[in-house]
């Protein structure tokens, strides 16, 4: 199966070099590499070292763009655009493949004709907090699921659960279902899921396919992030309207507590309530967001550029 990946870049660090020295030691090598490069300026071009690097793992295309050009949603789609493979993998610049199996084991599930997607587990880096530790295994435990329509009574909002930090896309159903959403501040990757759930194919969760990806967000970090979030929910209400994501945090912070407590580290809830607190509140803002001022939209978002309302 003839395979692209497909990676938005804006100013890379140290972590985009490991993705694409991992990316070289694939047991299954991409065709091509698409860059879709977000520049900060006129004079701003991906590093022809980096080019160099990413050519010992695949055939690369470099795409650039302005920063105001960018979208989650419309900028993938672009890249996918570059495409003619039959499948391509999604990654963000800074998911760092654990293993040569990364690609192998995610396209294995793109044969199944009932798979439209699979997407894969993100891993703690070894210098993460506890809290992140935590968050990465609830978030992505070590057991493999396939999710379906089916599933949403018993699952909810984490039916559409699914990340483009690294994650596969059967190409003619991604057609089929007229790709990704052109604009969208946040979600691109689950409002796609969302559509591939309801048209009745299965993703795939796959736990041998690892990245490793990890943030340490301060609270100030989470409230912004989670404003973002919370707009594109409003937003995309067919998707997220009749599934409760409240329910789920609730769990995430019972969870959390019994971790910490298992690790000899109890007292630790504390400061993770206290970063709790700031993603709720992003999150009820962000929901309540079309009753805001505009300026106050573009204090709250992490992505200020979405919203072209004046200060």
């Amino acid at each position: 199966m003839a395979t692209d990946i497909i990676i938005p870049v804006y100013k890379p660090d140290e972590r985009f070099k490991r993705l694409l020295e991992g990316l070289a030691r694939q047991t299954v090598r991409p065709d091509n590499i698409i860059i879709m490069y977000t520049r900060k300026d006129e004079d701003d071009h991906l590093e022809p070292e980096l080019i160099e690097l990413a050519m010992t793992a695949g055939n690369t295309k470099v795409y650039e763009l302005n920063k105001s050009d960018f979208d989650h949603g419309r900028t993938r789609a672009e890249a996918v655009e570059h495409s003619k493979a039959d499948a391509f993998i999604m990654m963000t610049m800074d998911a760092i493949p654990y293993d040569e199996f990364l690609v192998e084991n995610l396209i294995k599930h793109l044969l199944n004709p009932k798979t439209g997607a699979a997407y894969a587990r993100q891993m703690p880096d070894k210098d993460s907090s506890l809290a992140e530790r935590f968050t990465r295994n609830f978030n992505y435990p070590e057991e493999s699921m396939r999710k379906g329509k089916d599933d949403i009574d018993r699952l909810g909002v984490k039916t559409f659960f699914f990340s483009n930090v690294c994650a596969a896309y059967k190409r003619d159903v991604y057609e089929k279902l007229g790709g990704f959403i052109k604009r969208t501040i946040f979600n691109e990757d689950m409002i796609y899921a969302h559509n591939l759930v309801m048209s009745g194919y299965e993703i795939c969760y796959e736990a041998d396919a690892r990245v490793i990806h990890t943030h340490e967000y301060s609270a100030m970090q989470q409230f912004h992030r989670n404003f973002d979030l919370a707009v594109s929910q409003a937003m995309h209400p067919e998707v997220f309207g009749d599934v409760s994501s409240e329910s789920e945090g609730v769990r995430y912070i019972k969870k959390a507590a019994e971790y910490f407590r298992s690790e000899g580290r109890g007292y630790l809830i504390i400061p993770f309530i206290w970063n709790c607190c700031f993603k709720y509140l992003g999150y009820i803002l962000g929901k309540n967001y079309k009753k805001l001022p505009g300026w106050m939209i573009r204090r709250f978002a992490m992505n200020k550029d979405f919203f072209t309302v004046p200060e």
